[in-house]
């Protein structure tokens, strides 16, 4: 958990420590939001993208040492895949028309996008994770992106496989506790069966 004192405001965020890292520092991003395209606060840290998110209970503070924080809101810093965030960019980047696949584009041009301009500290993670759901081409020193149709899906499917496997293992541990349960239950009704068929005798 850090403490980020910053002129008359104070705020408490749970996120990895930027400081256990040496020479690592976290920066905060206004991106849209890939769903509402609502203006998203994000934390990049470490090279990784984390959406932030805050509550708040009534009449809450903060004891900080000797200070005392009115603003009680907790922030939390939730792991995102880029991927998800930067998709919409990359599909209006491509400036799709029909059947047409659109234009391959560099990265700096991609990810200038008016009003954002914090998107540009995206550009090392966009060139490693990007290629995952988009066409490249590398001319003399430049590399260009496209995103390809069947490439996202292909990715979307992936994540969706990944999801439906969590949630089978959950539900075979689950069914394994349940089912030791039942079976301690019934060692344990036949236990009590047999202790009064031996007082009965």
């Amino acid at each position: 958990m850090s403490c980020w004192r910053g002129g008359e405001e104070t705020r408490i965020l749970v996120a990895p420590d930027s400081g256990a890292i040496p020479n690592s520092v976290g920066r905060l991003l206004s991106l849209r939001h890939p769903k509402s395209a609502s203006t998203t606060c994000y934390l990049l840290n470490d090279g990784l993208l984390r959406e932030l998110h805050w509550f708040k209970q009534p009449y809450s503070s903060w004891f900080l040492g000797d200070y005392v924080c009115e603003d009680g809101r907790l922030y939390t810093a939730t792991p995102v895949d880029p991927v998800f965030v930067l998709l919409p960019i990359f599909e209006e980047a491509r400036m799709k028309k029909g059947n047409d696949p659109g234009k391959f584009r560099q990265l700096d041009e991609i990810l200038f996008v008016n009003g954002h301009p914090e998107y540009c500290h995206l550009i090392s993670i966009a060139e490693n994770c990007m290629q995952l759901v988009c066409d490249t081409k590398e001319i003399g020193s430049s590399k260009f992106f496209r995103l390809d149709d069947s490439k996202v899906l292909a990715w979307l499917h992936c994540k969706e496989k990944g999801k439906s496997e969590s949630k089978t293992k959950n539900t075979g541990k689950q069914q394994a506790k349940k089912n030791k349960v039942e079976t301690e239950s019934r060692n344990i009704k036949e236990m009590f069966s047999r202790v009064t068929r031996s007082k009965r005798n």
